[in-house]
């Protein structure tokens, strides 16, 4: 009783309509979803209007093939996807890409960028409160300099509508 993979389109939003199509439902169906799993909660628009993002595509997904295909109950599915998602909410710090070529992880100091769990968790404070410093503040310039990407784009966008 294996499900198709499901093609979900690169999108930030979706609405309802068009989840109902991913998913295979109806509408009033989502909307019921919704009162039995607090983990599929789309935000809404301005008009009222749901506006589901990818998670919450991918979890309708999810709750279908667990009442459809698995034959969980709704108590048996909600308990099923909080463990799920229990499991997958444990701490994972990833490596990040570095920013310049002289910017390599000294090999000497134990890595902050190691996949841990909470429990094996153990790091000298000594080692770690400088490298996380230095990774906010690579972050801080990060976002600074995408926001003055975005400005630019807006501004290009403005040009644009105006010719």
């Amino acid at each position: 009783m294996g499900q198709a993979a499901v093609m979900i389109p690169e999108k930030i939003y979706f609405k309802i309509g068009e989840v109902c199509d991913i998913v295979g439902v109806q509408a009033h169906v989502l909307r019921y979803w919704e009162t039995e799993f607090s983990m599929l909660s789309p935000q809404k628009n301005r008009s009222g209007q749901r506006s589901y993002r990818r998670k919450d595509v991918e979890t309708a997904l999810r709750i279908k093939q667990l009442l459809y295909d698995e034959m969980f109950t709704i108590a048996g599915a909600r308990k099923k996807l909080l463990s799920e998602n229990r499991e997958s909410t444990k701490l994972k710090i990833v490596h990040p890409e570095p920013l310049h070529e002289l910017d390599e992880p000294d090999t000497q100091t134990p890595s902050l960028f190691e996949d841990h769990s909470f429990d094996d968790l153990e790091l000298d404070l000594d080692t770690v409160e400088p490298k996380v410093s230095a990774l906010i503040s690579e972050q801080r310039e990060a976002i600074k300099r995408l926001g003055a990407q975005l400005l630019e784009l807006r501004e290009m966008l403005k040009r644009n509508q105006e010719q």
